[in-house]
């Protein structure tokens, strides 16, 4: 793949993030049936479906979300993806959606989960239940979070896939969990083969954890470092491997870290765009002896490397911030550590 010295506009930006690669073409040609996308519309959820239908121009790819945004919908229209509006916390919804062979769930609850705990359960427990019943002749890769684990030494390459999920704290990552254990409890049920799909923070020049440091030094806001050590990759490749994932799936479910393969200081982050933006950076705070870290070796095993390196991800953001171009204006909190979003 040949990378872009810079993205000029949006849509340079959201072509290159959605082109699959041949390993994805071909991955996709292996497995029969349609693509529902259910959440499809949050921040990943549109360039992954888009992704989908140009990898696998034949297959009927279908979105399905509340669509509060119609923007998100038009867009959908426009690349060939079916946007059906729907609630996935009504049942009788669930039931008249398609049953399409493959299906990726990207719905959930994060930000604002601790000012109405009840709903953050609902749909990340209780949705995800009820999917797993509707959709149990499916293959269903399932988007999950690192934050699954507990926090892991900083030297230690992350949390791997046999490290048992007890988060520290906070309601987002506890239900989290339950989220995976219902695909568990119904993938055994009822022989539906998946993935879990631990994902640690996807990068868009528009949002993501490099965006959320960059941003910081570009405008003399100071950053902590307390939570001082994250995991990152690139989104185009995070949306591949998800979709890869359909060919791989597993009878009874089993989890998947997906981010890239380095463990990166904050401090080393933001010291690298302050040079590239010529500011210096505030850094607040000491660095914790541990933090939320995945290890990435089983995806790198089953999917290789990812195909856009960190240094590349960084110098696209910082080019991006310095022409002030669109943002999402959806931080990551991934400083957090109590848990409460």
């Amino acid at each position: 793949m040949t990378l872009p010295a810079r993205f000029e506009t949006v849509e340079a930006l959201e072509d290159f993030m959605t082109a699959p690669s041949q390993a994805l073409i071909d991955d996709l040609a292996k497995v029969p049936g349609d693509i529902l996308v259910l959440g499809v519309g949050g921040k990943m959820g549109p360039t992954l479906a888009r992704m989908a239908k140009r990898a696998a121009p034949g297959k009927r790819v279908i979105g399905v979300a509340r669509f509060s945004e119609p923007s998100v919908k038009e867009e959908l229209e426009r690349a060939d993806v079916e946007p059906i509006t729907a609630d996935l916390l009504d049942r009788a919804a669930l039931e008249s959606l398609p049953k399409a062979a493959n299906v990726l769930f990207m719905a959930g609850r994060k930000f604002g989960a601790t000012g109405d705990v009840p709903l953050t359960w609902a749909m990340n427990v209780h949705v995800p239940a009820m999917v797993a019943e509707v959709f149990r002749q499916s293959r269903i890769v399932a988007f999950s979070t690192g934050n699954v684990y507990p926090f892991v030494p900083v030297d230690s390459g992350g949390a791997d896939e046999d490290t048992p999920p007890v988060p520290p704290s906070g309601d987002y990552a506890n239900s989290c969990v339950g989220r995976e254990r219902m695909f568990e409890y119904f993938s055994a049920k009822h022989g539906t083969p998946g993935r879990l799909f631990r994902l640690n923070y996807a990068i868009d020049m528009r949002y993501g954890v490099l965006h959320d440091i960059g941003r910081k030094v570009r405008d003399g806001q100071p950053i902590d470092v307390t939570m001082g050590h994250v995991n990152v990759i690139w989104q185009g490749d995070a949306n591949a491997i998800a979709l890869r994932c359909l060919a791989r799936t597993t009878m009874p479910t089993s989890p998947i870290n997906v981010t890239g393969p380095q463990t990166i200081a904050v401090r080393r982050l933001a010291g690298e765009f302050g040079k590239l933006l010529g500011k210096t950076p505030k850094l607040v705070g000491k660095e914790a002896p541990t933090g939320w870290l995945n290890d990435a070796r089983r995806m790198v095993k089953e999917f290789g490397p990812p195909a856009v390196p960190l240094a590349k991800m960084i110098e696209w953001t910082a080019d991006w911030l310095a022409r002030d171009m669109a943002t999402l204006n959806k931080p990551t909190h991934y400083e957090v550590r109590d848990g409460k979003y």
